[in-house]
């Protein structure tokens, strides 16, 4: 730990307490001696899946993003349940979203979204060993499937149609992954 970079929390304050995150206003002594404010969400953590078909297909999934007020396609992700695995997560989020099992899930690596606010650490993992299984979203979810070779994921990337950090990750992970082989 680097202490002399702490800042110490001298009080917190419930802004609100949702579903999926918490916000949070904290007072806090800066690493000077000053004051200053620190605005914080707090959030379970999600977990997202990068899946290749047999055929070498990306599984991806088209979904309404209100935050963005437009639809984005993504990797399959989703948050994590009080004291569930991330490892369970990840095969029940690409089993819900896509339908499909897989019989192994590795972990990738995890990484902070926004660490300049928010706590949400989202964890990816590789699913091997597709199976079809039967898609069952959330009442409040929906979504169009996908599946593309990763020449046309690089090129939603480039249109914008991919647009969020997990599956740009995926993205490069699988073309990393290409050139090692």
């Amino acid at each position: 730990m680097v202490d002399h970079l702490i800042e110490k929390t001298l009080a917190r304050k419930t802004l609100y307490k949702g579903k999926m995150i918490d916000v949070y206003l904290e007072d806090v002594e800066l690493p000077n001696g000053k004051q200053s404010k620190r605005e914080i969400i707090r959030h379970p953590g999600a977990v997202a899946v990068v899946a290749l078909t047999s055929e070498g297909k990306l599984v991806l999934v088209e979904q309404y993003r209100k935050a963005l007020e437009k639809a984005i396609i993504e990797i399959p992700a989703g948050k994590l349940e009080p004291g569930e695995e991330p490892k369970k997560t990840a095969g029940r989020e690409l089993e819900e979203e896509t339908g499909y099992l897989a019989s192994q899930l590795d972990f990738i690596a995890s990484f902070y979204t926004s660490p300049g606010f928010a706590d949400e650490l989202v964890y990816i993992y590789e699913a091997k060993g597709l199976k079809a299984g039967r898609v069952s979203l959330d009442e409040d979810e929906f979504v169009d499937l996908l599946e593309v070779t990763l020449e046309e994921a690089e090129q939603l990337v480039a249109e914008e149609r991919i647009h969020d950090a997990k599956t740009c990750y995926a993205i490069q992970y699988l073309r990393l992954a290409q050139k090692r082989s």
